[in-house]
C-alpha cells in the first residue's frame, strides 16, 4: 500500500515543504494539498518547491476543479512540473466544493468534469485536444510525458463516471462498509466500460491521529481533532441528499443519517480542527470515517482497507500532532502494513 500526506497550503509555505520532506523521509510516496484559491495559498507554486526539495515524492491537488482555471492552463502547469522534475504529478479533480462556493459559484457538473479530464490528460501527455472547437497541442512536451487524472466521487453517477474515465478514484473517508460499496461501484463501472478494473488506482483519504493508548481521554482528544472531517464530508452528502432524496436507494443510509442535524457551514473553518460547524458530527462517524487510536488500530484498519482493493491511504494531517503522526506512520504503521 502506498501512503500520501494531505495538507492545506496555509502560510508559511516553507512549513508545507518541510512537512512534505519529513513525509518522504518516513516512507510516504505522495504529497497532496487542498486547492481553493481564496482560502489558501496557490498550491502549484508550492509544488515546485516540494518537488525541488524531495527526490521521488509525487504531488498533486486533492482536489482541483475545472472551473477556477482554464483547462489548458491547468494542463500546462502540470506538464511544466513534470518536465522539470520527471512525471511526478497527479491531477486529482472534483466538482470544486470550497473553491467554487467561496467564490460565489456553484460546483461543476459531472459533464464538465468529464470534458476537462479528457482535455487535461491529453494535453499533459503531449497529445492534441479539442478546446471548444479549437484543436491545440503543447509543442514543447517531450516524449514519455504522463499525467494521470484521479477523480473524487461519492454519488452513483460520479462513481460510475470515475470507473469509466478516470485513472484513479479518490474516496475521502475511511469507513470500511462505504469503501467496499464505492470501490465495487467504480470497478464494476470500469469493467462494464471494457476497462481492466485493476488499472483504476484506489486512494482513500482521511484524517489519522495516533494516540499513546486507547484510554477514553486520548480517544476523545483525537476525535475532537478530527471531527472537522465529518463536516467536510457532510457538504458532499448534503448535495447527494438534495439530488436523490434522504431515503434514496442510490445513496447508502450510512452516508446520510448523520447530517440530519447539520445546520449550516462556514468555509472560513473548512478542513480545520476545532471547526464550530461540526458539532453535529457524532463520535461514531469520526471513528468510522477517520483512523484514530494506538498504532495497532491503524494497522488493523489499513490492512482491512487494503483487502478491499485500496492502493493508497492518504493521511489528512490537519490537527495538533502533524509531525508526530508522520513519524508514527514512518516508524510503525507503514512498516507494519507493508511487512
Amino acid at each position: 500500500m502506498d501512503f500520501g500526506l494531505v495538507l492545506q497550503t496555509d502560510p508559511p509555505a516553507s512549513r508545507v515543504v518541510s512537512l512534505m520532506k519529513r513525509a518522504e523521509r518516513n516512507g510516504f510516496r505522495y504529497g497532496w494539498t487542498f486547492d481553493s484559491a481564496v482560502l489558501w495559498q496557490e498550491p502549484f507554486v508550492i509544488y515546485s518547491q516540494i518537488l525541488a526539495n524531495t527526490q521521488k515524492l509525487k504531488v498533486g491537488p486533492m482536489v482541483t476543479n475545472p472551473g477556477t482555471r482554464t483547462w489548458e492552463v491547468t494542463a500546462s502547469t502540470f506538464a511544466t512540473l513534470n518536465d522539470m522534475f520527471g512525471n511526478r504529478t497527479v491531477c486529482g479533480i472534483g466538482r470544486g466544493d470550497s473553491a467554487m462556493r467561496v467564490a460565489g459559484r456553484k460546483p461543476n457538473t459531472l459533464a464538465r468534469i468529464s470534458e476537462a479530464m479528457k482535455v487535461i490528460r491529453a494535453l499533459g501527455r503531449g497529445e492534441e485536444a479539442d478546446l471548444g472547437g479549437t484543436r491545440i497541442r503543447f509543442p514543447w512536451i517531450k516524449e514519455g510525458a504522463e499525467l494521470p487524472v484521479w477523480m473524487a466521487a461519492y454519488g452513483p453517477k460520479a462513481l460510475k463516471m470515475t470507473g469509466e474515465e478516470a485513472d484513479g478514484f479518490i474516496l475521502q473517508l475511511a469507513d470500511l462498509y462505504l469503501t467496499e460499496y464505492m470501490v465495487k461501484a467504480v470497478k464494476d463501472a470500469a469493467a462494464a466500460a471494457g476497462r481492466d478494473p485493476s488499472e483504476v488506482t484506489i486512494c482513500v483519504a482521511a484524517p489519522a491521529y495516533v494516540t499513546e493508548d486507547d484510554s477514553p481521554e486520548a480517544l476523545a482528544h483525537a476525535r475532537d481533532q478530527c471531527r472537522w472531517f465529518g463536516g467536510m464530508v457532510g457538504n458532499h452528502v448534503a448535495d447527494l441528499v438534495a439530488r436523490y432524496g434522504e431515503h434514496s436507494s442510490r445513496v447508502p443510509g450510512e452516508l446520510t443519517d448523520y447530517i440530519k442535524a447539520r445546520q449550516g457551514y462556514d468555509y472560513a473553518h473548512h478542513g480545520r480542527s476545532g471547526n464550530p460547524d461540526t458539532a453535529f458530527v457524532p463520535d461514531e462517524i469520526v471513528d468510522r470515517f477517520c483512523v484514530i487510536g494506538p498504532v495497532e488500530k491503524h494497522v488493523e484498519k489499513l490492512t482491512a482497507l487494503r483487502a478491499l482493493g485500496v492502493d493508497q491511504f492518504a493521511v489528512y494531517d490537519m490537527h495538533d500532532a502533524q509531525e508526530a503522526t508522520i513519524e508514527a506512520y514512518g516508524h510503525h504503521v507503514i512498516p507494519a502494513v507493508n511487512s
